[in-house]
């Protein structure tokens, strides 16, 4: 069957053919378009890679959105093109003159194709850049694809579960430099760091415009439970095994930042001294998170009473990072450490997601900082869960929950992680515990504000007890 003129225009790599205001209509009502409260001035494709030529007809595209005072985001739209005839209705981004254009990765037969470039090894090259797909470690990708299924509704990416063998991650903006969740899942894997989803493979781009990771493929753990929805059955339900193994998720999350902190060979993860001028730039770019939220704050808002007036005492207890960081030890960490971030198989615990907080900066995702900042991030998610059981499922904790899993998970910590890496002495590591957990609170309060107003008053309380309890 002769092609329509879109999928004959793709399939030989021309990019004119595309409908770019269709396109860009279509990004920016994305949960993964990251702008939403900017105005595109400018929309470009930069580059197309042509996967298959015949149909489905798919292609890798470089899309770039500009907004005011020269700043620009870069997306990764991977894209296909069938008939119109065959009645192809998934992720459809354009109806034009006999041709459907969609989303590929809403196709079996496109995810199929990815899956083919990563067994193969291949290099699509084009004038200005080149997209190479690699396997690690002579890893087999998953063959005979038969299904393919999206995994769950997530903001920034895109995965794909292929054949319930392998995770497809797809990064939807894109930007120079290594993505740390291959980095990570990389120098763990030769570590010898056994709870993370082995990585399968990787793809990226090389060329004029920049050098960026695209995607990973690692393999799917088949039968695990998320960490935050068997925190919310055990609190349902109350389960005194779940606190059990939250001493063995601290002893996994110790062995993590010893395997991280174990390479002084490696300029990117070697441990580093806190120096004053890292933490003081940590402290002024915080001050400056602070001054910005408190400005904005709906004052009125009763949720927000207990801490509407207390700005400036925020601001001296995070300055303190400034004096009690000297002692303990940068090093690369997960950065968006959470219950939701961890699952459980096999009564193993398996740690996902070491992109970071995908909304801040590559260069500052990669920043080495204390391990600490991980502890303090899953401290918060037990009150969290806590707090947000009765919401979710109608229940109440049970007095003392969190207190004890607090305790659990810091005892099987401390039992695990090494000891160099830590300030010296409990106090001390209690003391920038607390200080990680006010900065993770004054995340959280910006999140809920901007997303969920009824969960306000989670992160309010937290940064009343801290300010309460935490000596200036």
């Amino acid at each position: 069957m002769k092609m329509a003129d879109l999928a004959r225009d793709i399939a030989r790599g021309d990019s004119s053919a595309l409908p770019q205001e269709a396109l860009l209509e279509w990004i920016v009502q994305q949960r993964w378009f990251s702008s939403k409260q900017r105005d595109v001035r400018e929309f470009n494709v930069l580059d197309l890679f042509v996967l298959s030529d015949t149909e489905p007809v798919v292609a890798i595209v470089i899309a770039e959105a500009r907004f005011g005072a020269g700043t620009h985001d870069l997306y990764q739209v991977p894209l296909g093109v069938r008939p119109q005839s065959s009645g192809w209705d998934e992720g459809v981004i354009d109806v034009s003159a006999g041709d459907v254009l969609y989303d590929a990765l809403t196709d079996e037969a496109a995810d199929a194709l990815l899956v083919e470039h990563f067994a193969a090894g291949t290099a699509l090259e084009r004038p200005r850049g080149c997209v190479n797909f690699y396997r690690h470690g002579g890893a087999d990708a998953p063959g005979g694809l038969l299904r393919a299924r999206a995994m769950g509704a997530e903001q920034s990416n895109s995965s794909i579960v292929l054949n319930d063998r392998a995770v497809l991650k797809v990064f939807r903006r894109i930007q120079p430099g290594i993505n740390p969740e291959l980095e990570m899942l990389r120098f763990l894997a030769d570590h010898d760091f056994a709870n993370i989803a082995a990585l399968i493979g990787w793809y990226g781009y090389s060329g004029e415009l920049m050098d960026a990771t695209l995607g990973v493929m690692q393999r799917y753990v088949a039968g695990a439970r998320d960490g935050w929805e068997l925190a919310l059955d055990a609190l349902s339900a109350p389960d005194a095994g779940f606190l059990d193994r939250l001493g063995a998720l601290g002893a996994v999350t110790g062995r993590m930042h010893s395997v991280l902190a174990s390479d002084s060979s490696d300029p990117d993860f070697a441990p580093e001294e806190p120096t004053l001028e890292t933490l003081s730039l940590l402290s002024a770019t915080l001050d400056e998170q602070i001054e910005q939220l408190w400005g904005e704050l709906p004052h009125e808002a009763a949720a927000l009473a207990p801490i509407a007036d207390r700005g400036e005492q925020v601001r001296d207890h995070l300055q303190l990072l400034s004096h009690v960081g000297v002692g303990g030890r940068m090093i690369r960490v997960h950065g968006d450490y959470h219950l939701g971030q961890t699952v459980q198989a096999d009564s193993e615990w398996i740690i996902l997601d070491f992109e970071g907080e995908p909304a801040r900066p590559l260069v500052e995702r990669r920043r080495k900082r204390s391990p600490l900042r991980d502890v303090a991030g899953m401290l918060r998610s037990f009150s969290y869960a806590a707090a947000a059981v009765s919401l979710l499922r109608g229940a109440q904790a049970p007095e003392g929950w969190e207190e004890t899993a607090r305790e659990r998970f810091l005892d099987g910590y401390m039992s695990e992680v090494d000891p160099t890496i830590l300030p010296v002495g409990h106090a001390a590591v209690a003391k920038l515990i607390a200080i990680f957990e006010l900065e993770r609170a004054i995340y959280e309060l910006r999140y809920e504000l901007d997303n969920r107003p009824d969960w306000v008053g989670i992160p309010v309380a937290c940064i009343e007890r801290l300010l309460d309890t935490m000596p200036a």
